[in-house]
This record gives structure tokens, sequence and C-alpha cells, in this order.
């Protein structure tokens, strides 16, 4: 049975909760700056996330934050940043959302097209970088950034009338016309005020679940986490990096397709010119706030799908809801911090225990040397006088024999 390291767990939630504690203090700062009372402004939002339509708010946009921070927790496992998840899955819930339109059939085929679709598109966008990376050289970090203008030009280009888009009467929007009610994922439903939590938020959980157990329980998942730790040692015990940067790219862009999944099947049910943007920039917070663990990023999503629904109601009361928006851009600032100062602090207890351990060793072996067992007429001493003299014998022997 493994052992628990109380250590490891202490320092593993030390950087998140430093983190928090600096972010909503560095908020609090800002408050007092702008003469305003420091302390309202978290009552309203507590007390906004207590109503049921709200909380049902919060845990939809969490299922979403988390399939966008799993997408970028499968790249920073293989020392990766793919920070092109957000152009991924607007196209592929382009793509996805003009297939689903194009063709009506029965419900389970007419999901799983969907949902095939936006896969494919997102791991074909993310393996474009992927393929650069492994045959040129080129950073995932420059060509993900450009990939993702391409992206939005493409799908501008997509939605246009004369293209694949439709213009409702009367409105300047654009989509890409209404999903058949076939395609709908079914919610779960939490009375007629509430409203119901989409049916993709526990496919969502589902894939943190399939996270973890393959990047943690199976051969696959060890060789990416090598891999992510030393290319040339991964490649010195067998395991082809080049693959696994490829596989790895892949993987990420297929999750990143199915960000856009929970809002087009259980809410647009279409794309349109106003579906939401950015997510996936705010999954790359959730995952370092996380630590890529799916436990740890779930908490995180819940924490910014918090910050964003219960800061709408902040305008009400005279306070500005980017609030929010500034405690999110100080827990990014504050996590790399926070994380960089648990890192050193555990290389030095690291360190420190070792040292502990090593004079705790010598101080026993030094016990041992000195025990009764050690003295003169020792059943030690005893042996070496019998080596000794059988040694002689078997010299006079040889003498003999060579005589």
């Amino acid at each position: 049975m493994k052992k628990f390291d109380k250590d490891r767990l202490i320092l593993g939630l030390a950087g998140p909760v430093l983190a928090l504690v600096v972010a909503i203090a560095l908020t609090t700062v800002v408050l007092l700056a702008s003469g305003t009372n420091p302390f309202e402004p978290y009552r309203i939002m507590f007390e906004s996330a207590s109503y049921v339509d709200v909380q049902v708010l919060i845990v939809n946009q969490a299922g979403t934050y988390y399939l966008a921070a799993l997408a970028v927790a499968v790249g920073f496992r293989m020392n990766l940043f793919n920070i092109g998840v957000d152009g991924q899955y607007r196209l592929a819930a382009m793509v996805a959302a003009l297939v689903g339109a194009s063709v009506n059939l029965p419900g389970p085929l007419q999901i799983a097209l969907i949902v095939i679709t936006a896969m494919l598109v997102g791991a074909f966008w993310s393996g474009i970088a992927g393929i650069l990376k492994t045959t040129r050289g080129v950073s995932e970090v420059v060509s993900t950034i450009m990939l993702n203008s391409i992206a939005t030009s493409l799908v501008a280009w997509l939605i246009l009338p004369k293209n694949f888009g439709e213009q409702p009467a009367g409105s300047n929007n654009l989509t890409t016309g209404e999903i058949p009610e076939s395609g709908w994922f079914p919610g779960l439903s939490m009375g007629a005020e509430a409203g119901e939590i989409y049916g993709f938020t526990f496919v969502a959980a589902l894939c943190g679940v399939i996270y973890w157990f393959v990047l943690g329980r199976t051969r696959f998942g060890f060789d990416l986490r090598a891999t992510g730790a030393s290319e040339s040692a991964a490649q010195a015990s067998g395991v082809d990096a080049k693959k696994m940067i490829l596989t790895s790219m892949l993987i990420s862009g297929g999750i990143a397709g199915l960000v856009g999944m929970p809002t087009l099947l259980g809410d647009t049910h279409t794309y349109s010119l106003d579906f939401p943007t950015g997510i996936g920039f705010t999954g790359i917070t959730i995952a370092l706030l996380g630590r890529n663990h799916p436990l740890g990023i779930a908490f995180s999503a819940l924490l910014i799908a918090f910050l964003d629904k219960s800061s709408a109601s902040l305008d009400q009361y005279g306070y500005e809801k980017e609030i929010a928006t500034i405690m999110q851009g100080l827990i990014v600032i504050s996590v790399v911090v926070s994380y960089e100062l648990v890192r050193r602090y555990g290389l030095r207890r690291q360190q420190q225990k070792v040292g502990e351990e090593l004079a705790a060793g010598g101080a026993i072996r030094t016990e041992a040397d000195s025990g009764p067992g050690s003295g003169p007429g020792s059943d030690s001493e005893s042996a070496s006088v019998s080596t000794s003299d059988t040694n002689d014998t078997n010299d006079k022997s040889d003498k003999g024999a060579a005589l």
C-alpha cells in the first residue's frame, strides 16, 4: 500500500490557498483605494449565490470551464502550453452546429454525430500545432496563438449568409440554423424558476474521471508524464517523445472540442455571433489554480464560475461587476508567485528531511559500533583471528606443494 505523504498534501494545498488569500487581500486593497466598502461586494456576491437559479448557472458554467481546464491540463502534464483551446472549441462548435443543423437523425445518433464532429475538429486544429512542433520545432505557444486568430477569421467567414450561415428575419445576428430537437442533450430540471442543469455537465465530470484514470493509472499516462518531465530521459527509456507530443496535442484538442457542447446542446442549439468566447483562456487560469488535478480543477472551476455569476448583481448596488474580473486576474498572478514560493519551500523541506535521515542513520551506526559486541574478545575479533590463522595455514600448504 502506498504510504500517505502528509507533507506532499500540505504543499499541494498551500499553493492554491495562498493564491486565493493573496488575491482577496489585493482585491480588498483595490476596493479601499477606490473609496468603496471593501467587504460589502463579497456579502452581495455570497447572498446572490444563495438563490437556486444562480446556483444552477454556476454549475452549468463550471461544467464548461472544467472541460476547458482539462484540455489545458493535458498539455501542461506533457509540458506543453496549449493556448489555442479558445480557437479550437469555437471552430469545433461552429462546424458541429453546421453538421447538426443539416441532418436529422434519431436522438442518440444525432447527439453522437455532433459530439464526434466537435472532437475531430478540435483535434485537427490542435494537431496542426502538434505537427509543427514535432517536425519543424515551432513553439506550440506561437502556433496556437496564430491558430486562434485564424480560427476567429474562419468562423466569421463560414457564418456569412452567402456561405453556410443564416440571418434571422429582423435580426442582425448570424446563426448556423437550429439543431433539430433530436440533437438536444436532456438536462436535469431544478424547477420552473431555477431552470435545469445541462446534461453535458455530467459528461464533463465523466471526462474528469477518465482524465484521472488514464494519466494516473495507465502506461500511456506514465509515458506522457515522463516525457513532460524529461524528454531525453523518456527517449532513453524507449518512449517516442515526438509521438507523445503529437498525441497529447490531439487529445488536448479533442477535449477542447467538447467545451462548447454544454451550451450548444443544452441551451442555444445553434452557433451565432453571441456564442460564448474567451473560455479557453479562463481554462488556463483554472488549470493552474487546480494544479492539473481533476479535483483541484473542479473546485477551481466552481470558484471562477461563482465569481462570474454572482458578480452580475453588483451593478444593482452601485458596485462594478468588473471586481470579479480583477480578482480573476489577481488569482493568475498570485498562483504563479505562490507556487514558486511553495516549490522553493518544498525543496528546502526535502533537503532538510534528507539531512535528518542521514544524521539519524549515522547515529544508529555509531551506537552499533560502540555496542557490547564490539569490545575486546568479542565474536568479531575471534572471527578475525580465526580467519588469519586459516590464511597462514593455506600459505604453508601452497609452499609445500610448490616444493
